[in-house]
């Protein structure tokens, strides 16, 4: 999708919000049965910033970043740059930006970055956490570097790659001593699910399908 394009849309975002698609919703299952997994009803504050910039190709890019292997909360995932609302955080927006000043190193005056609105709350069930999605745009590509402490890798994604309509994995596996079923972005190699995924899909749904010009990404094997 064209970066142009792209911004133009979540300039407007609609009301009430378009939901992200079904098959990511996550399940676990219980004697072979797939149960819901019902919201945690989480009372504390995180903001994440959903970053779009133009590439060289003029398409809209999107910046995720992979957390380190171990012990710490969402070890190992593809997550979007935020993390939890400090007392001196003056908005959500100013919370997720500190968060990636901090995890990745943007810097808002070198990109040009603008606030254009936020989507939908996001009840993180396994942290107890309000997620806040805040949508950005920057003039140009940002300089990133990921602090070691907290991010294993930068990605740095097309928006195509979840616009309405791309294909979802559908993933069975143990995870944190459950067994869970729920659908997947393949990415690059990266399986993204969860809260990202659902914010992806929202994303993806505000901004539609992709159109014929565009190639719809493949699934990984």
């Amino acid at each position: 999708m064209r970066f142009v394009d792209a911004v133009a849309r979540l300039e407007r975002l609609p009301d009430p919000l378009p939901d992200s698609p079904e098959a990511l919703r996550p399940f676990a299952v219980l004697d072979g049965r797939p149960e819901p997994l019902e919201p945690g009803g989480g009372t504390r504050e995180a903001a994440v910033l959903v970053l779009l910039y133009p590439g060289a190709d003029g398409e809209a890019w999107t910046v995720l970043m992979e957390r380190p292997a171990g012990d710490l909360r969402h070890a190992g995932e593809v997550s979007f740059p935020g993390g939890a609302v400090e007392p001196e955080d003056a908005s959500m927006a100013a919370a997720a930006i500190r968060e990636a000043r901090e995890e990745v190193g943007l810097d808002p005056a070198q990109c040009g970055l603008r606030v254009l609105g936020e989507l939908g709350l996001v009840d993180v069930r396994v942290s107890g956490f309000r997620l806040h999605p805040v949508v950005a745009a920057s003039d140009r590509r940002p300089f990133l570097e990921g602090d070691a402490r907290e991010v294993s890798a930068i990605l740095e994604v097309p928006v195509s790659a979840f616009l309405a309509g791309v294909p979802i994995e559908a993933v069975e596996e143990e995870r944190g001593g459950w067994r869970l079923r729920y659908g997947a972005y393949p990415v690059a190699g990266y399986r993204i699910w969860g809260a990202t995924a659902r914010v992806l899909g929202q994303l993806g749904a505000v901004l539609g399908p992709a159109t014929p010009e565009e190639d719809l990404p493949a699934a990984a094997p």
